[in-house]
């Protein structure tokens, strides 16, 4: 368990005392854990305390004090005993751009008492605002630390998130927009000489603002967020890093890094063995992590898994976006591999980042017909990032017969119930995107059986 918060104002010193306590009760009458933090100007006055000889399985309240102030009280949890019987409900999302949208999706996030959230990336958006905003970020393209810092003010300014936060506890991953569009490992976009110290000022101000324990500091620009949770005796939490340890994206534009999207046939590094969107350590990592006797394994990553062609494969017109894991498919084909000749149990792939809700089976070998299906994937829309028309992925779905649902227009999370035989996914989407009060509606349900990989309708 890490307890997050920093403190602000113009008159802090280098070092400030923050006292926390945990409570068992809503009231504060049954204290069970305190302590104190030394809040440093030179991690932005962050605290990340780490109570310890708590019960497993249990809800706990938490609240912060120091000069003179106290914090709204917040609420988490710890996960139930390794060998415990029991259920699960979170909620995964992505992908919250400031400008473009309210956070309406969070309210109801929160309303559904989950156990915890899984975020899987773009916490924030390093880019400035257009003239269209509908609320702007502040400043410039972040690319400083005191950007980065300023940043997350913003982001964390909005009641809603700050709501979301207070509900329940947090695990996180990053994608690219924490640091900037599309870079990979230590390049960007536009190949800036510089970008390692750029990375690190991203890495810091991120530790920084959210809720990793102190081991995860970040040292110069690297940071570890690779993790594992296992929740009782029901299942196993992966939690991967898809960007600081990737090879840099096959084929980009010329003169450029970043992402593209190219025939197959110009782009043979599409398909090369050598390359990995994980790195081959991390791969070896979730490749000897598998859960073998729990009934679920849940695998926290950033983007869409499927394949996903955006021209037919069967007629040779194969076109793919390098960025995500369709750029790497020997890479996905090792993962899923593993996950069939271990026979891991459970496996569903949970992502975010391309803005739009997807629903498919996975193989180890999409361009083999008779690949069986080893593993499920629902891939989230955004919580407020806009995305691309709902033509363009209509027109495709015809190529990816193995992708059961693809709506790209609209916005909200996912939420999904698990027990040991079945898990039961709700689409849910917000109404009025614009509309910091907006309704939520269910799209879709899905379920997923234990003991038979792949998705279908509820």
């Amino acid at each position: 368990m890490v307890l997050w918060t920093r403190l602000t104002g113009d008159s802090l010193g280098p070092r400030e005392t923050v006292r926390w306590e945990v409570a068992a009760d809503e009231k504060f009458q049954r204290i069970v854990a305190r302590g104190e933090e030394v809040a440093e100007a030179a991690w932005a006055h962050s605290v990340h305390a780490e109570p310890l000889g708590l019960e497993p399985g249990r809800w706990y309240w938490y609240r912060f004090s120091a000069l003179g102030e106290q914090s709204q009280v917040g609420r988490t949890r710890t996960a139930p005993a390794a060998d415990a019987k029991a259920s699960l409900r979170f909620v995964v999302a992505s992908c919250q751009r400031y400008d473009v949208g309210h956070y309406a999706a969070w309210t109801h996030a929160a309303a559904e008492n989950p156990d915890f959230v899984l975020f899987v990336g773009d916490y924030i958006y390093e880019s400035a605002s257009g003239t269209n905003a509908i609320r702007r970020h502040e400043g410039k393209v972040a690319k400083t630390l005191a950007e980065y810092r300023a940043r997350y003010v913003t982001y964390k300014s909005d009641p809603l998130l700050q709501a979301a936060h207070r509900a329940a506890p947090w695990l996180l991953i990053w994608d690219d927009h924490e640091v900037a569009n599309d870079y990979a490992n230590l390049q960007s976009q536009d190949l800036d000489p510089d970008f390692a110290a750029r990375r690190a000022a991203a890495y810091q101000a991120y530790w920084e603002h959210m809720p990793f324990p102190k081991s995860a500091r970040p040292r110069g620009p690297d940071m570890r967020i690779v993790s594992r949770l296992d929740w009782g005796a029901l299942a196993r939490v992966h939690l991967v890093d898809d960007r600081q340890y990737r090879d840099v994206q096959a084929c980009p534009k010329p003169g450029r890094g970043g992402s593209n999207t190219i025939p197959l046939a110009e782009c043979p590094g599409l398909v090369d063995p050598k390359r990995s969107l994980l790195g081959f350590e991390q791969e070896r990592w979730l490749a000897e992590g598998w859960d073998l006797a729990r009934p679920w394994n849940l695998l926290g990553q950033q983007s869409l898994m499927t394949r996903f062609a955006w021209g037919d494969p069967a007629a040779g017109a194969a076109v793919y976006w390098n960025d995500a894991w369709d750029g790497y498919a020997a890479s996905r084909n090792r993962l899923l591999g593993v996950v069939a000749e271990r026979k891991v149990p459970g496996v569903v792939v949970l992502g975010g980042d391309v803005h739009a809700n997807y629903v498919a089976d996975l193989k180890p070998d999409f361009d083999d017909p008779r690949s069986p299906v080893v593993a499920s994937e629902f891939c989230g829309t955004s919580i407020t990032s806009l995305s691309l028309a709902q033509s363009r992925v209509d027109a495709a779905r015809g190529f990816n017969p193995h992708v059961r649902f693809g709506r790209s227009d609209q916005r909200g999370y996912l939420s999904i119930d698990l027990d040991a035989k079945q898990m039961n996914v709700r689409l849910q989407t917000v109404d009025r995107p614009l509309d910091p009060a907006s309704g939520i509606t269910t799209t879709a349900r899905f379920v997923v059986e234990a003991e038979r990989a792949g998705p279908h309708d509820a």
